[in-house]
């Protein structure tokens, strides 16, 4: 990214002395591209890695309400802006969140950090089956829970039972299946709340024959996705009646570059970064997807991918309805 990105100012100094007792790491103006697939994205004000559950839940507990808390997990469906996020980014490491526990009654549990494929691994090795579904799903727990992710005819909902949080108030908690909310590709917990695990409910099955299902699943993938290119993934949820990457297909939008990026040649409803692309080409490659879907089909299409942060003054991305520029996080 060779845009010019301003730093914010120092957050750290004006939140006291009881940061002295936060176990975890704190640091000001962290670069974030490196932290999401399409490797795109300006800093986190400031940038926190608890060390376990209870570090988490000290550092909310004391932080200030009125600032902002963002969650960044594996970063595999997100576009951060290059402008960067105002107030605490959260990432939670694997070393106290990436655990996984074979339970009996073919359940699992797992740490948020853990990524997706892991689970269906684990589980498939275990015997068993309904979790496989993960494969094909290139984020981990925190997302999947967040974002109700799901491939194959199968989401997050269908196999979560319960999951352990910390609020934004800094209270541990746990929320069941009924109580997140699920819809597609979108949760209804409480605002603010970091996801720390789940439990999931499978059922018996051959470890042999998910394992082999698996490997199907990951070459059909490998065929038809650009899986090794710089990209958040599935860039558009599917309208009614519709599939995303056929109308975008039907716009001639497959292939349609602008700067450093494109919608891949491969498929056509994957947004990457061709090299150093920066979150404004990427954006703007996306908002002109929807456009020509718009024109097309009258379709408004909605992004699966998660945006949010600010614009470099002067690289603003006009969304397509209303011709308006973003003037903030979203």
């Amino acid at each position: 990214m060779n845009v010019h990105v301003p730093q914010w100012p120092d957050l750290l100094p004006t939140l006291g002395s009881w940061t002295s007792e936060v176990r975890g790491q704190l640091i000001a103006n962290q670069p974030l591209d490196e932290m999401t697939t399409l490797r795109v994205g300006g800093p986190a004000q400031l940038f926190f890695r608890p060390v376990d559950e209870a570090d988490l839940a000290f550092f909310l507990k004391h932080l200030p309400a009125e600032i902002r808390v963002t969650v960044v997990g594996l970063g595999s469906n997100l576009l951060i802006r290059d402008g960067g996020l105002d107030g605490v980014v959260i990432r939670l490491p694997a070393k106290g969140f990436g655990a996984i526990d074979i339970l009996d009654g073919h359940r699992v549990r797992a740490g948020a950090a853990v990524p997706d494929v892991k689970v269906a691994t684990a589980s498939a090795e275990a015997g068993i089956d309904g979790l496989w579904f993960y494969r094909g799903i290139p984020g981990g727990i925190g997302g999947a829970l967040y974002m109700n992710a799901g491939c194959y005819g199968t989401e997050t909902r269908n196999r979560m039972v319960e999951l352990r949080a910390v609020t934004r108030q800094g209270e541990i908690i746990t929320l069941t299946n009924e109580q997140m909310g699920y819809l597609y590709r979108k949760s209804n917990g409480p605002r603010g709340a970091v996801f720390t695990s789940a439990t999931y409910q499978g059922f018996a099955g051959d470890s042999e024959k998910i394992l082999t299902e698996m490997r199907t699943v990951t070459e059909r993938r490998e065929s038809t996705q650009p899986t090794r290119a710089k990209t958040a993934g599935s860039t558009f949820k599917n309208p009614e009646g519709h599939s995303s990457w056929k109308v975008i297909d039907e716009a001639g939008g497959r292939g349609f570059t602008f700067g450093r990026a494109q919608m891949s040649e491969m498929h056509s409803n994957f947004l990457i970064n061709m090299g150093e692309a920066d979150a404004f080409e990427v954006e703007t490659v996306g908002e002109s997807i929807r456009q020509k879907v718009r024109d097309k089909h009258g379709i408004e299409l909605k992004w699966e991918v998660r945006r949010m942060g600010h614009f470099v003054p002067g690289r603003e991305v006009r969304e397509f309805m209303d011709g308006a520029p973003f003037t903030g996080a979203v």
